[in-house]
């Protein structure tokens, strides 16, 4: 094959060059300019150009990026070009996955331009991890200096959500501060009437559907909000879930709470609950839509109809399951003594939802053969020499940093002494006034630099030794559970953050499994 290339462009940062959305942005014009220039002086044919414009070298669902792995899969350029490997990805793992494993075996070449990565020059692949650590490092920076941010607004009892609470709207004359909707503020008040005058949450979920007034998402929606909720059959209805969710909400009595959900990681895409006494809760920040009364009556009618379940504990399972159809989390039920998981939607007709359904024992079993086959496959033979060489390569970076840390000691020290003998120099007559100044600002600049590159590297080593810290915590998590035999709520909580349960469509024996996907936290 001759040398043919695909071009990859990215920009991150919304783009105000625009004329309108439609437009590429004046950057992604410039990088093409200039990839393209690059591929004609090396003879290189261009097979396509791909361009993501306003997305995170973090986002994996960049359309472009994607289509472009999927044509180099198929073989349709040997060559990817972009203006640096940051562009491409600033993930560590997708370095290391797609350019140093895909490409490799799918025989391309990579090359950025401004950070002089080349998977061709064998010599620079340590210089290409290096800068996929760099990027890594700084996703991680910034995650934290938004979450800083963020939780700084939270404290002072300012609204951070992308949409305001139902019942709410943004106030257009002061950031952060919310105001009333008179038409959802109506609905949230028949609500909080009705419980309290002895309607359970599921008849007034009926009442207000039969009603055809559209639930919080699907309100949204048509007062043209840009809500990604999901696009489901039944998601114009209002259920019980929602309802209880209501009514324990104490936003509507004035106070901002926030904070009730984090992502563990900035890679995650999915949130996980944060304990109630650790919520950020500013009183008095708007207007009420529930008075102090009818409040206190909602919360003692929830109190005195509140129920443990029949054993009193929290199942292993408990909302850490959802249909893979409608995103739902499973309910819960007993019969004859089995506990079963089941959709709650099923019920609200195929139109809705397909729905789902499985043993709590079949899904135990399968659960628990799939962390047994991950353990001892980590933890086998093949996998340990992969290891090793992480490790070496680590502790091998880790010497280099200190080597060049300490050079980095001596060469200051060496500057210093020769900013001392200029002195006794330009005492001696043996170099000029000028040259003294001009030789000691040379030096004092040099020394700057040293401390500054010697900083850069402290820095690195101690990620470094956070990065093994974080490997070694998780080989001690997959050791604590190595040949366990039973699940139980400490493994769920520690291991999986959720898992999807699909339908069984031809169960031709009773033990038939449904499709299952485990999203780990691993």
């Amino acid at each position: 094959m001759n040398n043919i290339v695909g071009i990859y462009n990215r920009l991150s940062e919304e783009d105000r060059n625009k004329l309108n959305e439609d437009d590429e942005s004046r950057s992604i014009q410039n990088q093409k300019s200039m990839l393209i220039s690059y591929a004609a002086s090396q003879g290189w044919d261009i097979y396509k150009i791909y361009s993501d414009d306003d997305y995170k070298g973090s986002d994996r669902n960049r359309p472009a990026f994607n289509q472009l792995l999927e044509d180099a899969r198929n073989h349709k350029f040997n060559i990817v070009l972009c203006k640096s490997q940051s562009r491409f990805t600033r993930e560590l793992e997708l370095v290391e996955k797609i350019i140093h494993g895909d490409f490799v075996e799918w025989g391309i070449r990579f090359v950025g331009l401004a950070d002089n990565a080349d998977t061709a020059n064998h010599g620079n692949k340590k210089s290409r991890q290096i800068n996929g650590l760099v990027n890594e490092w700084y996703l991680e920076d910034l995650s934290d200096n938004i979450k800083t941010v963020l939780t700084d607004h939270r404290r002072k009892g300012l609204h951070i959500g992308a949409f305001a609470l139902y019942g709410y709207q943004k106030d257009p004359e002061q950031k952060g501060h919310l105001i009333i909707d008179p038409e959802a503020a109506a609905v949230v008040r028949e609500v909080f009437e009705l419980y309290a005058s002895g309607v359970g949450r599921t008849n007034i979920a009926r009442i207000l559907n039969d009603k055809g007034i559209p639930n919080p998402t699907e309100y949204k929606r048509r007062k043209g909000m840009r809500y990604n909720g999901a696009d489901r059959a039944c998601g114009t209805l209002w259920k019980y879930y929602g309802i209880s969710s209501m009514l324990e909400n104490e936003m509507y009595i004035g106070n901002m709470v926030q904070g009730k959900y984090e992502n563990p990681t900035y890679k995650s895409k999915h949130s996980r609950p944060v304990p109630k006494e650790k919520w950020i809760r500013v009183e008095g920040t708007h207007d009420p839509i529930i008075d102090i009364e009818l409040w206190n009556r909602v919360q003692q009618r929830r109190a005195e109809k509140a129920k443990p379940c029949y054993t009193g504990e929290i199942g292993i399972f408990a909302a850490k399951t959802r249909c893979m159809y409608c995103g739902y989390t499973l309910a819960s039920s007993n019969n004859r003594g089995f506990r079963y998981l089941k959709c709650p939607t099923r019920n609200l007709g195929q139109q809705f939802c397909k729905g789902t359904f499985i043993a709590q024992r079949l899904l135990e079993k399968a659960v628990l053969e799939e962390l047994n086959r991950i353990i001892s496959k980590y933890f086998d033979d093949s996998s340990a020499g992969i290891k090793i060489s992480i490790s070496k390569n680590m502790e091998m970076g880790k010497q280099r940093l200190k080597k060049e840390i300490s050079n980095m000691d001596s060469k200051m020290e060496s500057l210093k002494n020769a900013i001392r003998n200029l002195y006794v120099d330009k005492a001696n007559g043996v170099i000029s006034d000028g040259e003294y100044i001009e030789f000691h600002k040379d030096f004092s600049e040099e020394i700057e630099r040293c401390k500054k590159l010697q900083t850069a590297r402290v820095s690195e080593l101690q990620e470094l030794d956070a990065e093994g810290k974080v490997i070694r915590s998780k080989e001690e998590i997959l050791k604590k559970y190595k040949n366990v035999s039973q699940l139980d709520r400490d493994i769920m909580d520690s291991l999986i953050d959720y898992i999807e349960i699909g339908r069984c469509e031809k169960k031709i024996h009773r033990d038939d499994l449904p499709p299952i996907v485990i999203h780990w936290k691993f």
